[in-house]
């Protein structure tokens, strides 16, 4: 069953942009009608605006959010600059309920490109089904969420394009739970070997059950390795080694130990 349905209205192709209200209060009646009790979280993705046009165009989908007294409190409007910014924002939404089943409506261009943003910002744990926003119109689909490749792929440098608006953004955010701190033990010398112990603290990793400096990604957890991957360069930053380069031991709690340069053991 769908626990959250994301509708995207944040690039509109200009045939569907003067039609903005009725498009949303049809979808949100779809919802609305379709949905068990409790009914799904709803969210609605669009673009930041500034001034009076920011102004003008949450007046013109004001009428459209009234009158849906089940899914009123169970309904945000999230705004951001970027695509990347408002799914990380409603990722948090997703995480603080512990939703994974999600149900995006959105239009047939943005398919291909949402699917991208999904498979960057999260991991297994989230199941994803997409559905024109035009024809947002059978109840069947909103019972039961199973995930959907999209036929379209992107050319590379338009995924090349949204990696970089990932991590532009996620370089943005910051620190959690205090600054990113390194130990060193007086026992190592440093003209010996570079070495350094990470406290929990300066990553952006906001999941509870994690470090904020998480510098693991497993497809059971919530955190998505492109997060991983800022808390790790944060860290190179601060102690002073490339990121590219980063070695991850295969822990063993045990006397086996692995010569580097020899063969890698399954774990030592």
């Amino acid at each position: 069953m769908v626990e959250a349905v994301l509708i995207d209205l944040f690039s509109l192709p200009a045939n569907l942009q003067n039609n903005i209200q009725g498009l949303l209060r049809n979808t949100l009646e779809m919802i609305e009608k379709c949905s068990s009790i409790p009914a799904p979280f709803v969210y609605i993705m669009c673009r930041q605006r500034q001034g009076n046009e920011r102004n003008s165009e949450q007046e013109s989908m004001l009428p459209a959010l009234r009158g849906f007294q089940s899914l009123e409190k169970r309904l945000e409007v999230v705004r951001a600059l970027t695509t990347a910014a408002a799914l990380y924002t409603i990722k948090q939404r997703l995480d603080e309920k512990d939703l994974s089943i999600i149900k995006v409506i959105l239009p047939t261009l943005r398919k291909a490109f949402m699917k991208v943003y999904t498979d960057h910002l999260f991991t297994a744990v989230y199941q994803f089904e997409f559905e024109d926003l035009q024809v947002a119109s059978d109840c069947g689909n909103l019972e039961v969420a199973e995930p959907q490749n999209g036929d379209q792929t992107l050319p590379t440098q338009d995924v090349a394009l949204i990696r970089s608006e990932i991590q532009t953004y996620l370089e943005s955010l910051p620190s959690l739970k205090g600054e990113l701190t390194i130990l060193r033990s007086s026992l190592i010398p440093d003209d010996i070997f570079l070495h350094g112990f990470t406290t929990r603290t300066g990553g952006i990793s906001y999941i509870p059950t994690l470090s904020s400096c998480n510098l693991f990604s497993s497809s059971k957890r919530r955190d998505p390795q492109v997060v991983v991957k800022e808390n790790l360069r944060r860290l190179a930053k601060a102690a002073g080694f490339n990121p590219e380069t980063f070695h991850r031991v295969k822990i063993d709690h045990a006397n086996a130990v692995c010569i580097m340069g020899k063969t890698e053991p399954d774990s030592y």
